[in-house]
């Protein structure tokens, strides 16, 4: 998922990262190269040991830029934090498609070099981005809203 992070560089340092949307968790590094690759994991340091059921909801970056943590000495960055850690654990699952559909996301699938679980995840994922549920659905209504809006979706699917 992508968040936006703000870069900084003091005099005499190297290259701080800030990620607002995980107050208190700082990445460094002497390049911007660096700090940006140390991201991931001073995240999955921050979160080590923490029960934590889904990721962050990523702020907007015209919001960062009215902030005061963004100066004329940072810059913004969109940064791709992989939170597969919080529940490493996959179960498996079963779903039927149309045989032409099938085919259509091979195709995607084999144009992106993924795997057809790692698709339908990503779209998943997108999709929901795009409802915005995080933000309009309290967290308990959220699984049974989103279960209630797939379903509807494969039944036009198959009309």
């Amino acid at each position: 998922m992508k968040y936006p992070v703000i870069i900084h560089k003091d005099e005499d340092t190297g290259y701080g990262v800030t990620i607002p949307d995980i107050p208190g968790c700082f990445a460094y590094g002497d390049t911007q190269e660096e700090a940006i690759l140390n991201i991931q994991e001073a995240v999955e340091l921050y979160y080590h040991g923490e029960e934590m059921s889904e990721p962050p909801t990523p702020s907007q970056m015209e919001d960062l830029l009215n902030s005061d943590l963004y100066t004329r000495d940072s810059f913004l960055y969109l940064a791709d934090i992989d939170f597969a850690f919080i529940a490493p654990k996959t179960q498996r699952i079963n779903i039927t498609v149309p045989e032409y559909k099938l085919i259509r996301i091979d195709r995607a699938v084999k144009a992106r070099g993924i795997s057809r679980s790692a698709f339908f995840v990503d779209s998943a994922e997108q999709y929901i981005r795009n409802l915005d549920v995080s933000k309009t659905v309290r967290r308990g209504q959220k699984k049974r809203v989103l279960s209630h809006q797939i379903q509807q979706r494969s039944d036009r699917s198959g009309e």
